[in-house]
């Protein structure tokens, strides 16, 4: 409240109101503001209220203090509270009064609380009071009061586990009680919303639990059979109930129980024929679960007993891989494959198949001769005898592989080689010039390999008295040789035979051998049948096999192989067997032990393997610190798988018929038969197609064609050749096939010749074999009734197992009756040759008698056929006068008349020899028409018909026979004579 007067009027009282206000101010300001001297506070996370315990109140005991100035009076309320001061650093909040009489305040947060980052806060606070005058001086302020502030959470953070996965791995058939632990932390600050009170499996239907703390286990033993990795989602909850933001995927391994065994091995495994070598086992380990061994020992097998004789080797004759392996010549096969030169050996049982070696099977009833004149072994020089043979348990009597005895009457053997009670027994009796006195005459050899029904390879070198034995290359030194006297002397032929012993039942048996009954007529002299399988038996005379070649025939073209890496050469041992069917690895480093292993291969070196299955097996032995085998590796079986190769097509073309004046064939160099033969093999390949190029080409009609074949030439060797004549055999009076014997020693082969063709033998390349069969030549010494000759060509590999087409060659007699002129023409006749190019298709000869027809009218011919024309014409204007002139005859008769003359005409146009021939050559030429029908019948000639010939066959209701049509065609030949003479 103010009070306005005039100074004058108040000057007596201006005195006494200082004094009084002097005294007031004493009493007003006294006293300091007081507050609680802790505080406590709460404010929530993301909000600015603090509730604080006790409440913010400062109290004053001054008494309202009233006091003028400048004609004012200003009344304060007694102990006012003008404010409350925060001390501390970077304190975020602020005091502030709310009401100045009562002292009441609160705190507050200057912005939003975050608890992650300060949960707690601790500060001072003061309150002062607003102290004298309207300004405030000498304002009081209270003590410094401690406020403690906690920050409370909220539940704004989810679960997150440690790891993004969890592995781990476990022992089938055992239970757990902790397998692993998972974990999972949460951001909250507070206890409540930051501890993960909970963990759950989210995946259904498996056997593991996990329990708060998160640590999993099985709740039933597990199997590796049954599963080999369980994946599992588990989340995570905290306090609040906030599930994880993301689950965790834990992964569990079941490890079967630890058993000592080769690991990473897989069980088929395929070859492709001409790849080469093939690692067997490039991943595989031995697991010796952690047990400590001095020593392992492993046995790798490759069986192959059942691929022709006991391994894939070259399907050539063994007379060809006697060649091949260095041998030198003059030896003698005696059980060749089954061919028009060889045919001794036709009806024996064989292999069936070309795919491996041709083996031949005596099943105790059946034997062959060996046809004279094909061994001549003189028993007094070095001879050599090898043969495969495969043999059961023996048998109490004797098994004759080969026997030379006596042909007639004596029934002596003068040698032989034969099985009894698993022996091997070479019998060879000296010569009746010997002196009278014993000399080694048996020589035995006690072999298990003789019974256990395998393949083996046996080579005897015979030297009198010496006889050396090898066994699969291996040498055997006889265990018994007995002594006899020379055979007596005597004229008796001998009879060389195979599987059984020769033996006349009208004599007497010498030698005391026992003769067993015959059981059917047919084999009624033979004695001593072999039972079991032989192939390749050969003789060779006047020199001795050496080791290479004994090598060499029975090395196998298959076989294990391993490279040894430098870093484990020295630490581990490597062996294998002669014929590398079988390896041992032997070491004490486990490590080492395995890279061998990982470089073990196989290998087959053939051009064209045999197809099929080899089995594998690895035997294992262990060895511990004790000596003894504490560690149990069960065997191991596989098999390699060798597919199918690419078979080869060999084509024989060239020219396929030609004609040639018959003064060539009764030259002294003859016709050359094969002048441009060409000999190319091919394989046809699958390739998958380029679907660009496909579409670009616009192929794309059949999205389902994915391959398309593709033919290319490749290289190799023929074994055989073979040139026969079709028709008549060869009559060996004034014709022959002949080749120079020189040009064949050059490379090696060999020749058979009978009066059905030539053979030609020997491993040797297409292009030697290509030139040997351009320089055969066919004579003929009387071709006065030759008008052609026919023959066909056939090459084969690998002793039949690919075989080319049947080229077929004919070739034409030109006769002339200028011999002079006949010459001239024939050399002024390009077009007799009709040269065929080499294709992929069946190269046989078709169109053989258009060819004729178009090739052997030469153009002295024509002159002679425009003469004969003319004659028709004459003749036909002749007849048409008759028929005017004779008017008795009746229109029957006119109408067999012009069928007469239209025979006529038809023979006249179908003439292909040279009309100059007289009538009495028509009856060869007859003989050539009806070789050709006999052709078209057999479907090689269907589609050869001249035009006239089908026109004849249109206008006629039935073909007359060949004797009536040549009967007509002397007729007709007769009368045109007598019209001459008009």
């Amino acid at each position: 409240m103010r009070f306005r007067g005039n100074t004058q009027c108040a000057s007596a009282v201006g005195l006494l109101l200082g004094l009084l206000c002097a005294v007031e101010a004493a009493k007003v300001n006294k006293h300091k503001p007081w507050i609680e001297t802790t505080y406590h506070g709460i404010i929530t996370e993301n909000d600015d209220k603090v509730l604080l315990d006790p409440p913010l109140i400062a109290l004053d005991k001054d008494a309202p203090l009233r006091y003028a100035e400048s004609f004012e009076v200003t009344l304060t309320e007694e102990g006012e509270i003008c404010g409350f001061r925060i001390h501390g650093q970077n304190v975020p909040f602020e005091a502030v009064v709310l009401d100045k009489s009562t002292g009441e305040g609160v705190i507050r947060a200057k912005d939003k609380m975050d608890c992650e980052l300060q949960k707690e806060h601790t500060f001072t606070i003061q309150a002062y009071d607003c102290g004298e005058g309207p300004d405030g001086a000498n304002m009081k302020k209270s003590h410094k009061a401690t406020v403690h502030i906690q920050v409370n959470d909220i539940n704004e953070y989810s679960p997150v586990f440690k790891e993004k996965t969890y592995k781990a791995t476990v022992l089938e058939g055992k239970k757990y009680d902790s397998i692993l632990k998972v974990e999972a932390v949460d951001a909250d600050c507070s206890f409540q919303f930051s501890q993960i009170c909970n963990y759950e499996i989210v995946t259904p239907d498996v056997p593991f639990t996990v329990d708060k703390d998160g640590f999993i286990k099985n709740t039933e033993k597990l199997n590796y059979g049954k599963e080999r990795m369980y994946k599992l989602t588990v989340t995570a909850y905290d306090c609040g109930k906030n599930r994880a933001s993301e689950d965790v995927l834990v992964k569990i391994s079941v490890k079967p129980t630890c058993k000592p065994s080769w690991q990473g091995f897989s069980k088929r495994i395929e070859y492709e024929p001409g790849t080469g070598s093939l690692g067997l086992f490039p991943s595989m380990h031995l697991e010796t679960c952690d047990e400590p061994i001095t020593s392992i020992r492993a046995s790798i097998e490759l069986e192959t007993n059942h691929i022709g004789k006991g391994c894939d080797r070259d399907t050539y004759s063994e007379k060809s891989l006697h060649t091949l392996c260095g041998a030198s010549s003059g030896t003698v096969e005696l059980l060749p494959a089954p061919s028009s030169s060889a045919n001794w050996t036709v009806g024996l049982p064989t292999d069936n198949g070309h795919d491996s070696d041709q083996v031949f099977e005596f099943n105790g009833t059946q034997a062959i001769k060996v046809p004279e004149g094909m061994v001549n072994t003189n028993l007094k020089e070095p001879f050599t005898i090898s043969v495969w043979m495969r043999h059961g348990p023996g048998a109490h009597e004797k098994e004759t592989i080969l026997c030379n005895s006596d042909k007639r009457e004596m029934n002596r053997h003068h040698y032989s080689l034969y099985v009894h009670n698993c022996r091997l027994i070479l019998l060879l009796r000296q010569d009746p010039s010997e002196a009278e006195n014993y000399k080694p005459a048996e020589f035995h050899w006690k072999l298990d390999q003789a019974c256990d029904k395998e393949w083996h390879h046996y080579v005897l070198n015979v030297e009198v008295p010496s006889v050396a034995l090898f066994v699969d290359g291996t040498m055997f030194e006889p265990f018994l040789v007995t002594e006899d006297y020379p055979l007596h002397a005597s004229k008796i032929e001998t009879q060389l035979t195979i599987g059984a012993c020769w033996q006349d039942n009208s004599g007497h048996d010498n030698d005391t051998e026992s003769v067993s009954e015959p059981t059917s007529g047919g084999n009624a002299r033979m004695v001593q049948f072999f039972r079991g399988n032989l192939a390749g038996l050969m003789i060779r005379s006047g020199k001795l096999e050496n080791k290479k070649v004994i090598d060499c025939l029975y090395t196998c073209k298959e076989g294990l192989d391993v490279q040894l890496p430098e870093e484990v050469a020295a630490a581990v041992k490597v062996e294998f067997n002669p014929s590398q069917s079988s390896l041992t690895v032997e070491g004490d480093d486990i490590d080492a032990f395995d890279k061998v292993m990982q470089h073990i291969s196989y290998l087959n070196s053939r051009q064209f393997p045999t197809p099929g299955i080899r089995h594998l097996r690895i035997s294992t032995t262990v060895k511990c610190f004790n000596g003894e085998s504490c560690v149990a590796v069960p065997d191991v079986e596989g098999y390699v798988m060798v597919l199918q190769p690419e078979e080869p097509k060999i084509s024989l073309s060239g020219i396929d018929h030609f004609a040639r004046s018959a003064a060539e064939f009764e030259s002294q160099e003859g016709v050359t038969l094969f002048p441009e033969l060409r000999i190319v093999s091919t394989i046809t390949r699958e390739v998958e197609t380029d679907p660009e190029s496909e579409v670009a080409e616009g192929a794309d009609d059949d999205p389902t064609v994915q391959e398309t074949v593709v033919s290319e030439e490749i290289m190799h060797n023929l074994d055989t050749c073979e040139v026969t004549v079709v028709g008549d055999e060869l009559d060996g009076e004034h014709e022959s096939l002949e080749l120079d014997m020189s040009q064949l020693q050059q490379r090696g082969l060999v020749m058979g010749s009978s009066n059905l063709g030539l053979v030609i033998t020997g491993v040797n390349s297409m292009a030697n074999y290509e030139q040997l069969l351009h320089l055969i030549r066919y004579k003929n010494w009387h071709t006065e009734a030759l008008f052609d000759r026919k023959f066909k060509l056939v090459c084969s590999e690998l002793n039949g197992r690919y075989v080319s087409n049947d080229f077929k060659v004919e070739v034409n007699v030109i006769h002339t009756a200028n011999p002079v002129e006949h010459a001239n023409n024939a050399m002024m006749q390009p077009n007799f040759i009709n040269p065929v190019h080499h294709a992929s298709v069946d190269l046989s000869g078709h169109n053989l008698v258009n060819a004729h027809q178009a090739s052997v009218v030469p153009s002295a011919a024509t002159i002679v056929i425009v003469v004969c024309v003319s004659f028709l014409v004459f003749m036909i204007i002749l007849g048409v006068f008759r028929i005017r002139a004779a008017h008795q005859r009746t229109m029957r008769d006119q109408e067999s008349g012009k069928e007469n003359e239209m025979d006529w005409d038809d023979s006249a146009l179908t003439i292909t020899v040279n009309p100059m021939e007289t009538y009495e050559d028509q009856h060869s030429s007859e003989e050539e028409e009806e070789e050709e029908e006999e052709e078209s019948e057999d479907g090689e000639e269907e589609d050869d018909i001249t035009s006239a010939e089908s026109e004849s066959s249109e206008d006629e209701e039935g073909a007359e026979p060949e004797d009536q049509q040549g009967a007509s065609r002397q007729q007709q030949l007769e009368w045109d004579d007598s019209t001459l003479t008009y």
